[in-house]
């Protein structure tokens, strides 16, 4: 797959032809529609890779250059010969020879595309020219007709639709087929890709593209379509259901993620036009799903282009900053790459090892990610440098380790065998860290050729050089992931708790632990012997009593490492605690725990509920004898609810107030029967509290926190978070104390979605304007911590506070740390919004020797 960045132009027209311009990009899809954008069209990976590099830094784990494929670079057929029908190609006259006549859409489809220029057909023709080329290259005996006609087809579904650059819309489905063609995918796959948008943007129904191009291709890109006409409370529900349906069909057919993915990569190398706001939602959502989603089916490379492109956007400074650190040291590290490289191949040459060896410099947000959780300087990357070395033989991969250890010095625990210990998605390597004369680190990676394939290209290289749809046992595992999470997500009606369920999956490090007979259990990093109990069975998990490690007894809490011999004590009627969950890291665990304690706390609750709703109708002399179930059903559809259970536990949990559901029941019930109690007093009068009592009982910043649809509710803001206006949110009912409002980020709501009942709808009070600003004297700040990571020089802390201060921002403690060179300053400021908060960042990052600046969530 051609590897681009978005900045780069586009591929000009044919030789002889005219162009008024390179064509710009636009949005895709709807402006709402999530995760759809455009931009400019990048070229194939033919450009020298110096010529990217000096651009962006982008694409800097590619090791040599891959052959292009554009219709320059790839093979000619002999003259006279005939490529392809030209059935839906937009063949354009020269511009320099008389007009074009007028032509319809039996003439090639021209009308289709009404008011483009002759230039912008000619690079549409070229492109769907390359198409054809690339899938006879890459498929030889794949017949190209359904290509063609899937094409006609797009072109007239899709008439007269634009980018908001102006180029023909056309553009974008062609290049996803592109991608798909490279990814050497069959032609019913490339079909679909090309007809990926129609129902979803047209009035095609599924129907007739499976009467047109039959039931494959229609279940293809029915899996692949939004859930565009289904109206969700809000953004996070519909993004959850839309990628629940996409994994659904995955599940019987893989090349509906394929078309996903290549859909969500042209969709990330043209994003620079759209507004940032929507820049950062898209690249978010891309380095969250997308990528782990490729990394977990094995596309190595397709995965490092997304998250690079993503990282551009998600943190632009970062990025620039990095990208020009790296500069620095390329042309170093560069020289010091070859001379290994000339090294090894001298190796290979006196131990008679066949294969071929490749040099990189590892991706930038790999890199990122390393700086950051690590907390290091770029210099200490012990990975940055890398080579790959491709054996013809797996013997040869473990002959190669010994000239090697001899010739270098090995780094300790720094040997990973996944030969014989494959990851999940099958990626399979020998990988060694060596420390060359002068203290340089440098990893290397051996595998053979078909190993390198799969860890390239992953669960898409099945479609290489198979034309039948049998699926491997390889492709099986890295699909049994995905088959598991399709049965528990039976049991998440939410949708926050399949999203949640699902990140924790796509981001898999693995211990491998055993059974005492010898059965290999891998858990993720970290896990407990509770996680390995589940992973044994849910019955096990659930009457687990007590664990031993080694032979010795632990507690349930202990972490599991790679080698432990775990042996399980059950106890027949005991039951799971929550406290589990605090310390269970696998989502099997978690999910059948959370299933099991929502289970029960509803009962209590209902029954709680139940007496509630009987006391409060005493107090207001009202029989609930007199209800039947349908007047509690109604009640229970104006709160969203279905049935009487979900109300009568909605009571329970707190969410709702009963003189509210007294009230719906029978209007006018509630109103003055007998005086108002002195606790309603005091909840009445909340709104005329001053501050200073608001600020001790309620937090500060709670005023401008309020229940969607209920106004008697105490709502605070909860500490373990912190959250600040503009956040996204949500409220958790806390018995006794009222709801809680948690930022979604907090790691803490991950343990509070397993019961959902007690999750609320909270949202921001509308902002305070200028005038009302001026009439309580000051805006709502908010404190929130930040630590900044930066290299120890003098005046530095000066830097901070002015820059601190002439933003407005007040400063109520510093604390700073130095250790070896390395200073931890960490501040807690009154911030009045996100905005004002991630403009302060940006402007403490800009501090020379600042290394990272990120907000810590507890204060």
């Amino acid at each position: 797959m051609a590897s681009a960045h978005p900045a780069t132009p586009q591929v000009g027209p044919k030789p002889g032809s005219q162009q008024t311009g390179p064509p710009t990009a636009t949005e895709h899809h709807s402006p709402d529609a999530p995760g759809s954008a455009l931009d400019t069209e990048s070229p194939p990976q033919s450009t020298a890779a110096s010529q990217l590099r000096s651009q962006t830094g982008i694409d800097l784990e590619v090791a040599l250059p891959v052959a292009a494929t554009t219709p320059e670079s790839l093979p000619r057929p002999a003259a006279g010969t005939v490529l392809a029908e030209p059935v839906g190609i937009l063949s354009a006259p020269n511009p320099a020879s008389s007009p074009a006549p007028a032509r319809g859409p039996e003439d090639g489809a021209a009308a289709h595309l009404g008011g483009v220029s002759t230039a912008e057909i000619d690079i549409v023709d070229q492109k769907f020219q390359r198409l054809l080329v690339t899938v006879r290259a890459n498929r030889p005996g794949d017949d190209l007709e359904i290509i063609r006609k899937a094409w006609q087809f797009c072109l007239q579904q899709h008439e007269g639709q634009k980018r908001q650059s102006g180029e023909p819309y056309v553009i974008h489905p062609l290049e996803v087929g592109q991608v798909l063609a490279e990814m050497k995918m069959d032609s019913t796959a490339i079909a679909a890709g090309l007809l990926h948008d129609a129902v979803e943007d047209t009035d095609v129904t599924s129907v007739e593209i499976a009467k047109r191009f039959g039931e494959q291709v229609a279940h293809i890109v029915e899996g692949v379509t939004k859930l565009d006409k289904i109206k969700f409370a809000n953004r996070e529900d519909h993004q959850a259901e839309n990628i629940r349906k996409m994994l659904l069909a995955m599940v019987t057919d893989i090349r509906v993620v394929l078309i996903k993915l290549a859909d969500r990569l042209h969709n990330m190398r043209t994003l620079e036009h759209l507004k940032p706001e929507k820049q950062q939602k898209i690249a978010r959502e891309t380095l969250d799903i997308y990528a782990p989603l490729a990394h977990r089916l094995g596309m190595g490379k397709l995965r490092g282009e997304l998250e690079d492109l993503a990282f551009r956007y998600t943190d632009p400074y970062a990025y620039q900053q990095l990208a020009a650190e790296v500069d620095a040291l390329r042309g170093e590290g560069e020289s010091f790459l070859r001379r290994i490289v000339a090294e090894i191949e001298q190796k290979m040459r006196e131990f008679h090892i066949q294969g071929r060896v490749e040099s990189r410099i590892k991706r930038l947000y790999s890199i990122q990610q390393k700086l950051t959780t690590q907390q290091i300087p770029i210099d200490q990357v012990y990975d940055l440098l890398a080579i790959r070395i491709i054996c013809s033989s797996v013997q040869d991969c473990y002959a190669l380790l010994y000239p090697l250890r001899s010739t270098w010095q090995p780094v300790p625990g720094r040997s990973k065998d996944f030969i014989v210990m494959p990851r999940p998605n099958q990626y399979q390597s020998l990988h060694e860290t060596l420390i060359a004369p002068g203290g340089h680190q440098f990893e290397v990676q051996i595998r053979t050729e078909d190993m390198h394939r799969v860890a390239e290209e992953g669960i898409a290289a099945h479609w290489k050089y198979k034309a039948s749809d049998s699926v491997t046992a390889k492709d099986e595992a890295r699909l049994a992931w995905v088959r598991q999470l399709m049965e528990w997500q039976r049991e998440m009606t939410d949708p926050n708790e399949f999203m949640s369920t699902l990140k924790i999956d796509l981001y898999p490090e693995e211990v491998y632990t055993f059974t005492p007979k010898g059965k290999v259990v891998v858990l993720p990093k970290d896990a407990s012997p509770i996680d390995f109990a589940y992973a044994i069975h849910t019955e096990v998990g659930n009457t687990t009593t007590g664990a031993k490690v080694n032979g010795r007894i632990v507690p349930l809490r202990t972490k599991l490492r790679n080698g432990d011999i775990v042996e399980i004590s059950t106890q027949t009627g005991h039951a799971p605690s929550r406290d589990w969950l605090s310390f269970t890291k696998s989502s099997r665990a978690r999910n059948k725990i959370k299933h099991w304690i929502n289970e029960h706390q509803r009962e209590r609750a209902i029954e709680i509920g139940k007496k509630l709703l009987e006391r409060e109708a005493r107090k207001y002399k009202l029989s609930l004898h007199k209800f039947e179930e349908k007047d509690y059903v109604r009640v229970a559809a104006e709160y969203g609810l279905g049935s009487q259970p979900e109300l009568l536990a909605g009571i329970g949990f707190g969410k709702y107030s009963t003189r509210q559901v007294l009230n719906k029941l029978e209007p006018g019930s509630t109103i003055a029967v007998e005086p108002v109690s002195a606790a309603e007093a005091v909840g009445n009068t909340l709104g005329q509290m001053s501050d200073a009592v608001k600020r001790v009982f309620f937090g500060k910043g709670s005023d401008s926190l309020q229940v969607e649809g209920q106004d008697d509710l105490l709502v605070y803001r909860a500490r373990c978070c912190n959250p600040i206006r503009g956040e996204e949110i949500i409220g958790y009912v806390t018995r006794g104390k009222g709801v809680a409002v948690h930022a979604r980020s907090c790691p803490n709501v991950q343990n509070l979605l397993y019961e959902s009942d007690r999750r609320i709808q909270v949202e921001w009070a509308a902002a305070p304007t200028d005038s009302s600003k001026a009439a309580a004297g000051k805006a709502t700040t908010y404190p929130v911590k930040l630590t900044v990571l930066c290299d120890d020089r003098s005046g530095l802390l000066k830097e901070f506070t002015a820059i601190i201060a002439d933003d407005g921002t007040n400063i109520r403690s510093v604390e700073s740390v130095t250790v070896d060179g390395t200073a931890t300053v960490d501040f807690v400021v009154e911030t009045v919004d996100v905005r004002h908060l991630n403009r302060l960042v940006l402007n403490l990052r800009k501090v020379p020797g600042v290394r990272d600046v990120h907000r810590v969530q507890k204060i």
